[in-house]
């Protein structure tokens, strides 16, 4: 027999806050790619530094790196998955092989993504300084919110404030131990640590936008504010 308690235990599961929570984890799968996403930018990097610590083959390595990311890449395909996703590894991943190669240098395989990395890290930081976080201007559109929680959601810019400062500060740790490896280190020394912290510090990133995003109010739908608006319009000319 169904106990009496049930009924309210699903309804309180199915509840607004259970709703906002799944909508942002769609988004951050969305926008990141999911953990398929992060290991897709992971592996083709260790098999790079497997193949050079093995072969001491700058060339041989880059090969099998930028051959491993395309077969990703096509699977994403295959599977109609959303083509940012199935390209943006590939296209890294080339650029780092290609500057290796010509460079001579395997160390150089990882600069681009290194550089990306900074890069990303500073436009974190410097557009929360500036009251446009970076991330409100990549999930908004996901959220159907677009910019309207700029003027519009005091809460939801503080939120995304707050997890722009998140990946701005983590990823600029992640640049602070990167970047002497790669003055002073060795390929083998740099290649095994960007491994070890290619998904660590993105799913600390996502995990605290997930918390301040989910304690968030709830995002202003403007693509049904402009319907229901349109259909008013087209009520008032057909009075």
């Amino acid at each position: 027999m169904t106990s009496p308690e049930k009924p309210v235990v699903d309804r309180q599961e199915q509840g607004p806050g259970s709703d906002a929570r799944a909508a942002t984890e769609a988004a951050l799968f969305e926008a990141f790619g999911g953990v398929r996403g992060m290991v897709e930018t992971t592996v083709p990097g260790l098999v790079f530094v497997a193949f050079y610590t093995v072969k001491r083959d700058i060339h041989l390595a880059a090969i099998a790196a930028l051959g491993l990311s395309l077969v990703l890449g096509v699977a994403r395909l295959v599977s109609r998955d959303t083509l940012k996703h199935a390209f943006s590894g590939v296209f890294g991943v080339a650029f780092g092989a290609v500057f290796a190669m010509m460079s001579g240098d395997a160390k150089n395989f990882y600069l681009p993504g290194m550089l990306y990395t900074l890069g990303l890290a500073v436009a974190y930081i410097v557009t929360a300084l500036a009251g446009f976080p970076l991330l409100g201007v990549i999930l908004g559109p996901l959220f159907k919110e677009n910019l309207s929680w700029r003027t519009r959601n005091p809460g939801r810019k503080a939120a995304y404030t707050k997890a722009s400062w998140a990946w701005g500060l983590i990823l600029l740790a992640k640049s602070a131990i990167l970047f002497p490896l790669y003055w002073w280190g060795d390929a083998t020394q740099l290649g095994w640590v960007k491994v070890a912290l290619g998904i660590p510090p993105m799913l600390l990133s996502v995990y605290l936008t997930w918390i301040f995003l989910a304690k968030a109010p709830a995002p202003i739908d403007v693509f049904a504010e402009m319907e229901a608006a349109e259909a008013a319009e087209r009520e008032k000319a057909q009075a």
